[in-house]
């Protein structure tokens, strides 16, 4: 007989299989809405981030772009300090991939490193360490993803940016529907690549390359999505057509 652990690894390769071939996804799209954070709202944000541990996990998402699976596991070794490089392998693609640290990121981490290098060691080199008994055998040694999403929830309600923009229909038995939120841990990477993008005058090539997307369209799903531009740009092609309906309803009014 099969052993419990393998039945429900099957029973989730299955339900996989399943979703992808016969169930509709009926997610609602969020078309135009900005997925990402304003800078506005990133403030906001970190302010409310007290644990300097996802204070900085949450950095690495928005200032290098990085999947909350790739920053949930960053070790030690990722980093050359003297080059100030992080190199990591692409969650999508399996391809190694490099990066120069922010100097004000870089900075931090030295100090957090500096910190905590004790609970670092302990747990193996995983700088987002998890905080448990070391001395508990078959241990998870970095932060779980749902841990961090967790926390990243917290902090976003306590924002005051907890917007949902719709609800999803589950396709396991006997589950409920559930919130779809506007921001999300991956916001923090949308926040990264668009900031890039407009620090580069649009050049969609190198910030392709800097979100480690495989093909640039893939990347203007991201950056095409600052609802500010889009927003006045609007009233910009309008505004002669609001000046003569304003005109107009002044007249008939008298």
């Amino acid at each position: 007989m099969l052993p419990q652990s393998k039945l429900e690894e099957m029973k989730a390769s299955l339900h996989k299989v399943y979703k992808k071939r016969f169930v509709t996804d009926n997610r609602p799209k969020y078309g135009t809405i900005n997925k990402g954070f304003t800078e506005l709202e990133l403030q906001h944000f970190f302010r409310n981030v007290k644990n300097d541990k996802f204070r900085l996990l949450f950095k690495y998402q928005a200032y290098l772009g990085l999947r909350v699976g790739e920053v949930s596991k960053l070790h030690i070794s990722n980093i050359n300090f003297d080059k100030r490089e992080l190199t990591l392998e692409n969650e999508k693609s399996h391809k190694t991939d490099s990066l120069l640290i922010p100097a004000e990121l870089f900075r931090e981490t030295i100090e957090f490193v500096s910190k905590y290098a004790k609970e670092i060691k302990l747990a193996e080199g995983y700088i987002f360490f998890k905080e448990h008994d070391y001395n508990v055998r078959n241990r998870l040694a970095h932060i779980e993803v749902n841990y961090v999403r967790k926390v990243f929830r917290e902090a976003v309600l306590a924002s005051n940016l907890d917007e949902a923009y719709g609800h999803s229909e589950e396709t396991y038995p006997n589950h409920k529907e559930r919130q779809l939120y506007r921001l999300t841990t991956h916001s923090l990477r949308h926040y990264a690549i668009t900031h890039f993008a407009k620090a580069t005058n649009g050049n969609v090539v190198l910030a392709s390359r800097f979100a480690r997307h495989s093909k640039p369209d893939m990347t203007m799903r991201y950056i095409n999505r600052d609802n500010e531009e889009l927003f006045r740009n609007i009233d910009y092609a309008f505004a002669s057509n609001l000046n003569t309906i304003k005109t107009s309803l002044s007249k008939w009014s008298k």
